[in-house]
């Protein structure tokens, strides 16, 4: 497999941006950030409220990469074996034969993750980290490119089980896709009404194999020290923080430098700038914090705290 350069990165990553457009009206920067977690080949969590698209954003971006697409509902009596897979009994040939599971797929949409018992959770999280399942102490491999999109509901309390914050460390992100602007959702509106169906139409404009190629050609984008000085300095003011009790882990680190290379090749540069650190560092850490109980009483969360980072940190100048 040959990478590409950065500038078919970017010039790939735009048509796909350009497709999702097509279909999600008005959320231009949460589609880019999903194109980030998957460019550095990493998983995004999505918490918000039902009906903003959520599902929609992950069997388009599908659709227009032509990647394989699973989507499991989690519910609490949602079992490891159900989404991993297990052995069948067949009958006719008196053997057991495997029987794969959805998490054997590109995208996966793990919608409203928090429902399920934690030990289907850890199932997915372990696929998510390993790469391969375990079904009857052999391991299988997962397709590669494999992003999952997990989704949280933020206003339902009963009968869930929320994710511990080293779990949510697993996701390289957490992002929120808001409500549209009123004239946004009434583009919704009058785009239903023109295609008189509730499917879309979307291109392919890539495949699988690009997916990897746009992977590849992220790991040669350069990174200044005195930028990679940057990242470790934001990381380490989270744990000084007087709001914060544990503060951002060296994982945390790491999905600086990943996110901030991606962000650097989708704008066609070959080399970070401090800006790139600076428009993912929220999403990148936020989740990745636990503050004081003090904290919440004041009205402080998580995004605050990382802004009120990013503002004392100095930033460096890069040649």
């Amino acid at each position: 497999m040959v990478a590409l350069n950065v500038k078919s990165v970017s010039e790939t990553c735009e048509q796909i941006h350009g497709e999702l457009r097509k279909v999600i009206v008005g959320k231009d920067l949460v589609l880019r950030k999903i194109l980030l977690g998957m460019l550095t080949n990493s998983h995004v969590l999505i918490e918000d409220f039902p009906g903003l698209a959520k599902t929609l954003i992950a069997k388009s971006l599908a659709a227009t990469t032509r990647c394989s697409f699973s989507r499991v509902q989690f519910t609490p009596d949602l079992l490891p074996a159900d989404i991993t897979g297990t052995y069948v009994y067949n009958q006719k040939t008196g053997d057991f034969e495997l029987r794969k599971g959805p998490i054997f797929t590109n995208i996966l949409l793990a919608d409203e993750i928090n429902r399920s018992p934690p030990k289907t959770q850890a199932a997915l999280l372990e696929a998510m980290q390993e790469r391969q399942a375990t079904l009857d102490g052999k391991s299988h491999s997962i397709a590669s490119p494999f992003l999952v999109l997990a989704t949280e509901n933020p206003i339902e309390f009963e009968g869930v089980y929320q994710l511990p914050e080293a779990q949510l460390d697993r996701f390289i992100m957490r992002l929120r896709v808001g409500y549209p602007e009123r004239n946004e959702e009434l583009q919704i509106l009058k785009g239903r009404m023109a295609r008189k169906q509730d499917e879309f139409v979307i291109e392919s404009v890539a495949s699988p194999e690009t997916i990897l190629e746009m992977q590849t050609a992220v790991e040669g984008v350069h990174v200044d020290d005195d930028v990679l000085t940057y990242m470790v300095d934001i990381v380490r003011e989270t744990r000084l923080h007087a709001q914060v009790e544990v503060g951002v882990s060296p994982r945390g680190t790491l999905a600086l430098l990943k996110l901030s290379r991606a962000n650097a090749a989708f704008d066609g540069r070959d080399y970070v700038i401090p800006d790139d650190v600076k428009k993912i560092a929220i999403e990148a850490l936020s989740h990745r914090i636990i503050a004081k109980a003090e904290s919440w009483v004041r009205g402080f969360d998580s995004a605050e705290i990382i802004g009120e980072v990013l503002r004392k940190v100095p930033v460096p100048r890069v040649e």
